[in-house]
């Protein structure tokens, strides 16, 4: 652990928590509730990815709505009031195994834990475009099935041409009144029974070889796109709404060569729990789940990993 030579300041803990939002949370809640005293660190982004989500609709106990950020404080809270305890730091490298885990928080402090549940999630793959950044939140999002609801009856379009992609135009065509989906190249890479499904919905129009340059709108959000198509002609599409549907990217770097994960990065867990290949590791949240990616998929596994660390200790 290179950075471990240069720290100040050192700690023991019984659980430490890496990463916040509705994983990290949820695991701090229950842990706390089993005197695990756990420990948790929030890491770059406090509450995670759903700060960035204007209205949150779809989370039982709102019925009203919530937006994320106020939705990720009343889960923070609720972990404070159990005993929680909270910092801010960015977890920076890791060593870990089956009789030893240490952790260096910003490159100064070592903490050396009995058992480590990781909630880092995942990164949403954008285009990089700086109107995409303006109008993020202000319809451009990169969940179709969060934020779909809010563009009922309007023009919206889907980035991307692989199953998430299709997968998300084919819910959009149920919600809104037209769906463009803008696919890089001239084919779909999506299973052949979506793209037959795609094709077969009237109101969802696939284009083809074309690339967006530039999310276009004002103080009221987007207004549309501006297309290159075949690398020669630009067109101007008219959306309320742009859904990045080109991929997640599990942030598990700190991890890698020391925990299992897949080919696309995200950690492997056992059966249906949350245990990784090193005993007392546990991982939880969008950072072990490539195929649901909700708040409360993401809020059910903390609690799995928080009540699988109970256990660790009460078995050794």
């Amino acid at each position: 652990m290179e950075q471990s030579s240069q720290t100040t300041d050192k700690e023991s803990v019984k659980c430490l928590i890496i990463g916040s939002g509705p994983a990290g949370y949820t695991a701090a809640i229950y842990a706390s509730r089993a005197n695990l005293n756990p420990v948790l660190y929030e890491g770059m982004q406090t509450g995670g990815q759903l700060t960035t989500t204007n209205e949150v609709e779809n989370f039982p106990g709102y019925p009203n709505g919530v937006s994320g950020t106020d939705m990720m404080d009343d889960i923070r809270n609720q972990a404070l009031k159990f005993g929680a305890d909270i910092r801010e730091g960015n977890v920076t490298s890791v060593e870990l195994s089956d009789t030893k885990k240490m952790v260096v928080v910003d490159g100064k402090k070592t903490i050396e834990a009995q058992v480590v549940i990781i909630a880092t999630g995942a990164s949403a793959r954008y285009l990089g475009l700086e109107s995409e950044r303006k109008f993020r939140g202000m319809g451009v999002s990169a969940c179709a099935v969060c934020d779909g609801f809010f563009y009922r009856k309007q023009q919206v379009a889907v980035i991307g041409g692989g199953d998430t992609a299709v997968g998300d135009a084919l819910y959009l065509a149920g919600i809104a009144s037209k769906v463009y989906l803008i696919v890089r190249k001239n084919y779909l890479r999506a299973s052949k029974v979506l793209q037959e499904r795609v094709a077969a919905t009237p109101n969802i129009e696939i284009l083809f070889e074309h690339v967006t340059k530039e999310v276009l709108g004002d103080d009221s959000g987007v207004t549309g796109l501006r297309l290159m198509k075949q690398e020669k002609e630009e067109v101007e599409i008219s959306v309320t709404g742009m859904f990045l549907a080109i991929g997640h990217k599990p942030n598990t770097e700190l991890f890698k060569g020391q925990i299992n994960l897949d080919e696309n990065g995200y950690i492997l867990t056992e059966g249906k729990g949350t245990q990784t290949n090193i005993q007392g590791v546990f991982a939880c949240g969008d950072v072990q789940d490539p195929t649901y990616r909700q708040a409360i998929t993401a809020a059910a596994s903390g609690c799995k990993a928080a009540l699988d660390a109970e256990r660790y200790f009460q078995t050794r």
